[in-house]
């Protein structure tokens, strides 16, 4: 009897993703994503303060540009030793434009106050998520919220 012989391919292993060839993989992402923020939210700043709050909600657009952002960054292989901290960074990524939307949403009802407090959440979030990954030395990935809001 003769037994037919199945030839599998085994892929080697990837070699070990380093903290240096993550910050150049996910960078460019980020870089992409602040020039998408500073053209959807120009002049949001100052409408703000002139009392022109449902022009504003173009926060809701920045949050979905983010998203996409997140789902990107999130398919970047990670280097092991930093899986725990960059798992923390993506949920605040994921988290910042949870916060985004909530702003714009009420920006578009025209509760000011109630805008500045989610700003002030979308802040302290930022925060949380430079600290996470100050070991990495970011540029455009750190969360720099005050540009816009």
């Amino acid at each position: 009897m003769k037994v037919k012989r199945k030839i599998v391919a085994v892929p080697a292993l990837a070699a070990e993703t380093s903290r240096a060839e993550y910050v150049a993989v996910v960078e460019p992402i980020c870089h992409r994503n602040t020039q998408a923020n500073e053209r959807i939210l120009k002049g949001v700043k100052s409408e703000v303060k002139r009392g022109k709050l449902k022009p504003a909600a173009a926060l809701a657009k920045a949050a979905a540009a983010l998203q996409k952002t997140y789902a990107e960054l999130k398919a970047v292989p990670q280097p092991a030793a930093d899986a725990a901290r960059l798992a923390t960074w993506l949920t605040y990524v994921k988290s910042e434009s949870t916060l985004l939307n909530a702003t714009a949403k009420e920006l578009r009802a025209g509760n000011k106050s109630k805008a500045s407090h989610e700003e002030a959440k979308l802040v302290h979030n930022a925060n949380l998520a430079n600290s996470e990954v100050r070991p990495f030395g970011f540029h455009c990935c750190r969360f720099e919220p005050a540009r816009f809001t």
